[in-house]
């Protein structure tokens, strides 16, 4: 049974940017949600499948194999808590370290990288992710529908990859503080990334 990781921080931490209303709901009210539904969408599943796929990673690689209901909350449940870790209190200004190298080496500059990666959060349609992934040895910028990520095995191109860094770009996310200004929170995501999880997550 899956079950709602905690916060590193407290629900105010990343005020002003993060409102601590939307910070709370979105953990205790979205996210919780995303995992109670999981864990009922596998009670319904054959045993063999769900033993041989212990990890949310695994259940990635075989994604086409189970019903959209575990595709939606498995991937709502992955994507808030990779989201969460990547969020701190006092965050934001420049990456360090092999991750600052590669972004410099990617995008020619980290406001090229920024500029692209708020680019990619402003014009996914609807609701979705924004992501930093590893492709093939190279960082690339993209986005995701829904609870989709880029470890899913699903059929068509859509963005693969290792990720790195993600924005959740959903309405529940921002449209307390912000309305439907969604540029305002992506702005404000800026002021609150966590670089040193993300380096992690780079060199992992």
């Amino acid at each position: 049974m899956y079950t709602l990781p905690k916060l590193a921080y407290s629900y105010d931490a990343l005020e002003p940017h993060i409102d601590v209303t939307t910070m709370e709901i979105h953990h205790k009210k979205h996210h919780q949600g995303y995992v109670t539904n999981l864990n009922k969408a596998i009670e319904s599943l054959d045993k063999n499948l769900i033993d041989q796929s212990k990890t949310l990673e695994n259940i990635f690689e075989k994604i086409s194999k189970f019903p959209d209901s575990v595709r939606n909350n498995a991937g709502g449940h992955y994507n808030h808590s990779l989201f969460w870790t990547l969020m701190k209190p006092n965050g934001g200004g420049n990456p360090k370290g092999k991750l600052a190298e590669a972004i410099n080496k990617d995008f020619g500059s980290f406001e090229e990288f920024k500029k692209q990666f708020s680019d990619a959060s402003m014009k996914r349609f609807g609701s979705g992710w924004a992501w930093l992934v590893v492709q093939d040895g190279k960082l690339v910028i993209g986005s995701t529908a829904n609870q989709d990520n880029p470890l899913m095995r699903l059929r068509g191109k859509g963005l693969k990859g290792k990720p790195v860094l993600a924005l959740d770009v959903w309405e529940h996310a921002y449209y307390l503080k912000n309305q439907n200004r969604r540029a305002d929170y992506v702005t404000s995501f800026w002021n609150v990334v966590n670089w040193d999880a993300a380096e992690n997550l780079f060199n992992s």
